[in-house]
């Protein structure tokens, strides 16, 4: 008999048995909700139902409606070198094709002029599959422009010049069509083409693809996993997702013991890795987990994804590698592995330190955590500069748990003075992560700080913020409470976001992650809040089972798993989600330095005896029976000895029993914020008209909320405002709709006197770049930042009086496109006394080296007179100026401007 029938006849038996004395359980309904209900052995969905047929058998009759019910209008907009520059928000073409009218549709649209097709629409009527439409795009405007000035200036004044022209795509609704301008540039198949010159662009598309691939509705397990812990319960659903998530495990390791991960555009980047890490990959795979650590590591520096304007110092949540390496540790025990990883862990705590450090707030700048697909979670309005200069409650608790991280690991290798070091910083954060993101009346952290200067609060719920914030203790035992008991709760689950985005495409926007939901569950477990853990577990249960795998995310309107942007099968993170759960919150396992910490938790709903065999810690292999409900332990053994506590020691060794019983206490079952999912208004857009700002009336608005320097000033039902331009202050505007529900704010418009500006011509102070095809910089030149042409610049500032300052780089970056690449440059600004902070001069575009912007603020205090200022490219060591040197940008000028 080989290894794999001893696996199923072993769990066959143990569930048979489990069964036995609890057969009742999987007719018992565990969670309900008004989109589903979720019982021990099947999920049903309306007319839907997946169900376990054995432990190691799914069938599910789910099948998506989308394509059967997609309507006829197609909404689309042109992109030139994929970027959402033709028209404004919530503004597009469209055209009607009704399932009678057969052979090409043709359309003809002008670049910038919106077109309507005004055919109505039957009741029941759908988009006919294999549609095919020739679209034509007429440029010539564009061209004209060209050849006059030299650049073509689009609806909201931005310059386009034709050196930095390239291709041209469309973007749409429908698939194949998407609305992800920034990856416009990984599907060269909307790319539009002028075959004859006479820029008029073209491209024909299909719809509605009738050679779609057809639903699975079968599971059954076909791989050896025995090498992993066997899971049995009386819940066959349950234990059937288990082996399920174990094999999709397994399909992704390679040859080398790395986990094959997807290219770009991938929900599975380096910090999915990471993330499944400390959700269950280091308890049940941990060699796996150290090779897939250090894969991260070049050169001795650790490498982030690619992304936003060229990922770090945009994205800093590279530092939750210092969380998942310290859980590895407290897995294994390992003394080399810490030794090698603290070294690693002090480089990329002391590079945000020095670059991403918000002085002034206390907080650290960067991209929300996993929200790192701009439009996604920020207004559309801000460039990577902005959300660079923003600072987000899971980026801020992600840091928060790397210093707490690294001051363990020094204390363990008894370098104490460090460790006092690193938990100084950490306490500091952690006072100012209340201090600033907190928001009283939503009882919850805001989703992040965000403007210019003056930054003010988004009040939308992040769900992995909030629970990363409750797991790190960044909360205290009070707020974690609150926190879960308001946490929105929508039919399907937990959306990424609340509430949704207007006219922006679903995937983390109105989207469910079940790694997200995973650790809501966990940080529902943690404060024993059972119908918030129930619903987390049953939206992830109900995916899974449904689909027949774990897949990246799914919809939080329908939750169906199309149409979304990228969603792989077997996602990484969703797998290691799903197994999490059942070590972390039923096992309730909690590893610590010395040892096996477990603090169990078994809603009554799931109540039973549930096995794990065969669990292999450091050096021992245990076989664990866990029975009763709550979270009282009534009696532990191991063996047949009683435990003085729930703790086994991390020197033990050899196989051994352990028999833990719970008290089936009554756990009061603690609050849920239900929700019916809910799209925001669109914001406003602002323009300045003789001494007034104005906007387009926003669809839905009853009011608007004006905000001056970051603070609300009135409410008012129109929409214009006298403005003073004589000082400097920055006007933001919140539409409101009648649920009282608020818009993100508009762009910032920044007025101040002439007096309080001073620009800077950077060519003064470095060596003038030689390149001769770049346009629109202002004087005589500009400087190449990079090592080693100029690894660092001083600059004189005549300050006229003494205050508080912003300042700021007018630079240009042709490295990358905005939504990929690494090659963010970077600088340090520091004064002659101290560190100022970091500068950011993200990818503006490939090859788009005339496309001009300006860098991130730096808001210093000058004292009167002629302060130098230093500019600094850092260079720590041999292996930091390689990974540097490429990141270099064009810098203009200098401008400081006086805000107070």
């Amino acid at each position: 008999m080989n290894r794999r029938s001893k696996y199923l006849t072993f769990i066959v038996a143990t569930v048979s048995a489990l069964l036995s004395c609890g057969k009742n359980f999987n007719k018992n309904e565990i969670f309900q909700s008004e989109a589903f209900a979720l019982y021990g052995d099947r999920v049903v969905q309306g007319s839907f139902e997946a169900k376990a047929i054995s432990p190691t058998e799914l069938v599910s009759n789910y099948k998506s409606l989308y394509y059967d019910t997609l309507s006829p209008r197609i909404n689309f907009k042109f992109s030139i070198n994929g970027k959402d520059n033709e028209l404004p928000s919530g503004i597009y073409h469209s055209v009607v094709v009704l399932p009678e009218e057969t052979g090409e549709k043709i359309v003809s649209v002008k670049f910038g002029k919106p077109y309507k097709d005004e055919t109505s629409i039957p009741p029941r009527t759908y988009l006919a599959p294999g549609t095919k439409v020739k679209i034509k795009l007429d440029l010539t405007e564009i061209f004209a422009a060209f050849e006059k000035e030299g650049f073509y200036t689009n609806f909201n004044g931005l310059k386009i010049y034709e050196e930095d022209f390239n291709r041209v795509y469309v973007a749409g609704n429908i698939k194949p069509l998407l609305w992800d301008f920034d990856n416009l540039v990984n599907h060269p198949e909307l790319e539009m083409k002028d075959h004859d010159g006479d820029h008029i662009y073209e491209i024909t598309l299909t719809f509605n693809h009738s050679n779609r691939k057809s639903n699975q509705n079968t599971w059954k397990l076909t791989r050896d996993i025995s090498s992993f812990p066997i899971y049995s319960s009386p819940y066959p659903l349950l234990d059937a997702l288990h082996n399920m998530a174990i094999e999709e495990l397994l399909e992704k390791v390679q040859g080398d013991s790395t986990l094959q991960l997807k290219k770009k555009g991938s929900t599975n980047n380096w910090n999915h890795v990471n993330y499944s890490i400390i959700l269950s990959l280091a308890a049940i795979a941990p060699e796996l987990a150290k090779k897939n650590l250090m894969q991260q590591i070049h050169d001795g520096q650790l490498a982030q994804s690619e992304g936003t304007g060229g990922a770090y110092p945009i994205s800093t949540d590279r530092a939750l590698w210092v969380i998942a390496a310290w859980e590895v540790y407290k897995v294994t025990g390992d003394i080399s592995w810490l030794k090698n990883c603290y070294r690693i862990a002090k480089n990329i705590v002391e590079e945000d330190r020095l670059l991403v450090f918000d002085a002034n707030s206390g907080l650290m700048h960067g991209e929300s955590s996993f929200l790192n697909q701009r439009e996604q979670s920020y207004p559309k309005w801000m460039q990577p500069t902005d959300i660079y200069e923003s600072m987000a409650i899971s980026t801020n608790a992600i840091h928060y748990g790397a210093l707490s991280s690294l001051s363990a690991m020094a204390r363990q290798m008894s370098k104490n003075k460090e460790g006092s070091k690193y938990k100084i910083w950490a306490d500091s954060l952690k006072t100012n992560i209340n201090r600033h993101l907190w928001i009283d009346d939503k009882s919850r952290y805001a989703q992040y700080l965000y403007g210019s200067v003056n930054k003010l609060p988004s009040e939308r719920s992040d769900a992995l913020g909030n629970a990363l914030a409750i797991l790190f203790n960044v909360a205290d035992v009070e707020r974690q409470k609150v926190l879960v008991e308001n946490m929105p709760i929508l039919p399907f689950g937990a959306a990424c976001i609340y509430p949704q985005t207007t006219f922006i495409p679903t995937y983390q926007n109105n989207a469910i992650w079940p790694f997200v939901q995973s650790y809501v569950a966990m940080a529902a477990a943690k404060i024993y809040n059972e119908q918030s853990a129930l619903a987390s577990l049953a939206a992830i249960y109900r995916a899974a089972a449904m689909y027949l795998t774990n897949k990246a995310n799914f919809r939080a309107d329908n939750g169906n798993y199309e149409p979304t942007l990228a969603n792989e099968d077997g996602a990484l993170s969703s797998l290691a989600g799903n197994l999490g759960l059942i070590y972390q919150v039923f096992f309730g396992f909690q590893f610590e330095p010395d040892g096996l910490r477990l603090r169990p938790y078994i809603p009554k709903k799931l109540r039973g005896e549930r096995k794990l065999t065969g669990f292999k810690y450091r050096n021992a292999s245990l076989d664990i029976t866990l029975s009763g409900y709550g979270n009282v332990i009534t009696s532990i053994k191991l063996d047949d000895d009683e435990l003085k506590e729930a703790f086994l020691p991390g020197n033990i060794k050899g196989k051994h029993k352990l028999t833990i019983v719970l008290g089936d206490n009554q756990i009061p079952q603690g609050k849920i914020h239900t929700t019916p999912n809910y799209f925001a208004i669109d914001m406003p857009a602002l323009r300045y008209d003789n001494g007034r700002l104005k906007w387009r009336i926003v669809e839905d608005a009853v009011n608007y909320k004006v905000l001056k320097n970051g603070r609300v000033q009135t409410l008012i039902d129109q929409n214009e405002i006298n403005i003073n331009q004589n000082e400097f202050a920055e006007y933001q505007i919140i539409a409101v709709d009648s649920a009282g529900v608020e818009s993100f704010a508009s762009a910032p418009y920044t007025v101040y006197s002439p007096e309080a500006a001073q620009i800077i011509e950077i060519e003064s102070f470095g060596k003038i770049s030689k390149e001769k095809k770049v346009k629109g910089y202002s004087g005589k030149g500009f400087i190449d930042l990079a090592l080693p042409a100029n690894d660092s610049l001083t600059f004189i500032v005549n300050v006229a009086d003494t205050g508080l300052y912003a300042i700021d780089f007018r630079y240009a970056n042709g490295n990358g496109d905005i939504g990929t690449g690494e090659a963010c440059a970077l600088a340090s600004l520091e004064s002659v006394k101290q560190s100022l902070g970091g500068v950011v001069f993200p990818q503006r575009g490939g090859g788009e080296w005339s496309d001009w912007g300006f860098s991130n603020k730096v808001i210093a205090r000058l004292n009167k007179g002629e302060q130098p200022l230093k500019l600094i490219v850092p260079s720590n060591d041999a292996a930091n100026v390689k990974r540097i040197h490429k990141r270099s940008a064009f810098i203009d000028y200098i401008r400081v401007i006086k805000t107070k």
